[in-house]
């Protein structure tokens, strides 16, 4: 049955996936292994045949149109069952690294659930599970994914829809073309008087904006929130990252005194699409004493937000809903990921999402931690994610050996930046 069309900014993700693969992959691990995993796995598929959000694929219906969401039912085959030839939680991570090599197809399904069972050694000591929730970037940006993920695992909070695009949107075009450009017009002159903060500047590319090559690995770091330095998680996290990254780079050659972070934002206002979310450029401020950098990382945070508030940002979103298919489409087809720029929104990404309370579980097992992995691109060769649950913080990093070298050596100077 058809549900309605999608949105630009979801089409425009879908057909860009086919250049650079975009799916997530939303980590929850368990205290304990279920006494029967069978049931443990019927209810979470139940769970997802009750949520319509859970039973939605894609129906690209050709050129001339835009997709179309459109309902199934959840299959078996969205469901894998993992044997570890290591069932230490080292080598369940790199199980869980070696996922991205297939990607998923929207118009077939849209997510797919890794188990792990009897992973041995996890964080906090013990036998656990893990479940890896992998989805197509389409279905939803890291919010939105991880609350469709924490009703399968028991949360009794269901996904609402998304408000669907108005019929004849294209229509409208030309009138919100024109209030686009009068409100950037507005946009500019509050900018000159102060009145907005500039726009973020690019950073100089580095060594980790190098096209991603060599061996790729993951790795975990799990924090207490009250052992995070920062008034915020999210910032805390920033500075330690500019302390380890900086020192690292400098070892490898490169000048990690302009160095920046790109960082996913959620949008104001409300949610049209699946994915509702800007990436933004913040200073990491490495030559700043601790305190210092944590403000002026907080205070860039403040001004992206500012800034995005602004009515032209609205105005041009609004404009860009109304693209017709084969002009987005034409768009798309123009990018080309193996251009290279000499300057960047940043040279990492670390993405910051609180996944709520911990009251998820899978069969009588509670949820001891939930981490994430942001994919790496043909500029971006180092991201973090931010992952909170509970009081329980994982720091994550995705990287290639191109990008840092030793990603253990690293992650010791994240782990004792952290501390600091």
């Amino acid at each position: 049955m058809a549900v309605h069309r999608l949105s630009a900014v979801d089409a425009q993700t879908l057909w860009l996936s086919a250049k650079i693969p975009n799916d997530q992959f939303l980590l929850y691990a368990f205290a304990g292994v279920p006494s029967d995993l069978d049931r443990a796995v019927r209810t979470v598929r139940d769970r997802a045949q009750g949520s319509g959000e859970l039973r939605l694929r894609v129906d690209d219906r050709g050129a001339w149109r835009y997709p179309q969401w459109v309902i199934d039912d959840v299959d078996d085959s969205q469901f894998v069952m993992h044997e570890l030839a290591d069932s230490s939680w080292a080598g369940c991570l790199a199980a869980v690294a070696r996922l991205s090599d297939d990607q998923l197809d929207a118009r077939a399904m849209t997510w797919r659930l890794h188990v792990f069972g009897g992973v041995d050694g996890m964080p906090g000591g013990g036998v656990g599970t893990v479940a890896v929730l992998q989805t197509t970037h389409v279905v939803g940006d890291g919010i939105r994914s991880s609350a469709l993920a924490a009703w399968m695992f028991g949360r009794d909070e269901p996904v609402p829809p998304v408000t669907p695009p108005r019929p004849l949107l294209a229509a409208t075009l030309p009138w919100r073309t024109y209030r686009a450009v009068r409100t950037h017009g507005q946009l500019a002159r509050d900018t000159e008087a102060g009145r907005v903060p500039p726009q973020a500047d690019s950073c100089p590319a580095l060594r980790t904006n190098a096209r991603p090559d060599g061996l790729r690995g993951i790795r975990t770091v799990i924090r207490e929130r009250a052992q995070l330095p920062g008034p915020t998680v999210s910032v805390g996290v920033l500075a330690a990252v500019s302390t380890a990254l900086s020192e690292h780079l400098r070892e490898l050659g490169d000048d990690p005194s302009t160095l920046g972070a790109e960082v996913p934002m959620a949008k104001t206002g409300e949610r049209r699409a699946h994915n509702h979310f800007g990436n933004v450029g913040v200073g990491l401020y490495p030559g700043l004493g601790l305190d210092e950098r944590a403000t002026r990382i907080a205070e860039d945070l403040a001004c992206r937000r500012r800034r995005a508030a602004h009515p032209a940002m609205r105005a041009a979103s609004l404009a860009f809903d109304a693209t017709p298919a084969p002009l987005l489409r034409w768009g798309v087809e123009q990018f080309d990921p193996a251009v290279r720029s000499p300057t960047v929104t940043g040279n990492t990404v670390v993405s910051s999402v609180n996944r709520g309370a911990a009251d998820l579980h899978f069969g009588e097992a509670p949820v001891a931690l939930s981490a994430g992995y942001p994919g790496l691109s043909p500029m971006m060769g180092l991201a973090h994610g931010v992952h909170g649950i509970g009081d329980t913080i994982a720091i994550s990093v995705h990287a290639a050996d191109s990008a840092i070298g030793d990603i253990d050596a690293y992650v010791e100077r994240l782990e004792a930046a952290l501390r600091r």
